[in-house]
């Protein structure tokens, strides 16, 4: 891998890890474009662990906060929220590595991130924040990013989405989505890492610029996306994702060039 490549694919990382139309389904895409298969599962570990980095830098004070009070009434819904994250991810993890090795569900999955994105639109103004927010509606929004294992389906837009419908405030919901990505990811991170260097993986200058260039675009695509829920909604990434979606649907039926079923 090259360096643009690395920083390419960094930028592309931070900027649809926290807009709705999944990091995970656009690295698919550009790694098997850029014919970037081998070792491409450890490459997009590492981009995640770089927009963790922009979550730290937007939220620093609230992430402060819960450091301080790890069993204060944000704690207590971030945990309850990754609970069923964590149990989803443990059970499938080994479907979701071949379904990102393969990319064989990528198109049909951008379209269902479509489907998730213009329903999300559609949700009533609601108005709760933390005091008003229980663990029921923490429970539902952490299953939500569980399912969003799978590389196509956006774990911001399925988040935002189960928020809304629950009635949370759309600014709220954005950051709780945010906030809630932080314990997957270092877990995720911390673990498959330390699996993959024990397995020889090196990291180079490639993978590092890749990081920090992820936690660059992705501190950015934090303040646009909050400002954008809040302002004017989604529905211009639906239509974004469903092109996409159908170009490779198409690719798979007619040529089978990047993408075969």
């Amino acid at each position: 891998m090259s360096l643009w490549e690395a920083i390419f694919l960094g930028v592309v990382q931070g900027l649809t890890e926290f807009l709705p139309i999944s990091s995970s389904g656009h690295l698919v895409l550009f790694q098997r474009l850029f014919g970037l298969e081998e070792g491409a599962l450890t490459f997009d570990i590492l981009l995640h662990l770089g927009t963790l980095l922009a979550v730290f830098a937007v939220f620093w004070r609230d992430l402060l906060g819960i450091m301080k009070h790890p069993f204060g009434k944000m704690g207590r819904l971030i945990i309850a929220g990754s609970i069923p994250t964590a149990l989803i991810g443990f059970l499938f993890k080994d479907y979701f590595d071949t379904a990102f090795a393969s990319g064989e569900t990528l198109g049909v999955e951008f379209v269902i991130t479509g489907v998730v994105i213009w329903w999300a639109d559609t949700a009533r103004r609601g108005f709760k924040k933390e005091r008003e927010m229980g663990y029921a509606d923490a429970f539902l929004i952490g299953a939500l990013q569980g399912a969003a294992i799978m590389p196509a389906l956006s774990r911001s837009g399925l988040t935002i989405m189960g928020a809304l419908f629950r009635g949370l405030d759309r600014e709220f919901a954005a950051k709780y989505s945010f906030l809630m990505s932080v314990p997957v990811i270092l877990g995720a991170g911390v673990f498959d890492i330390s699996d993959a260097m024990e397995q020889g993986m090196t990291i180079g200058l490639p993978e590092i610029l890749g990081t920090l260039a992820a936690a660059v675009a992705g501190y950015f695509a934090i303040k646009y996306m909050i400002a954008l829920i809040v302002k004017r909604g989604m529905r211009m990434f639906a239509w974004y994702v469903w092109l996409l979606g159908g170009l490779i649907l198409l690719d798979q039926l007619f040529t089978q060039h990047f993408f075969k079923f």
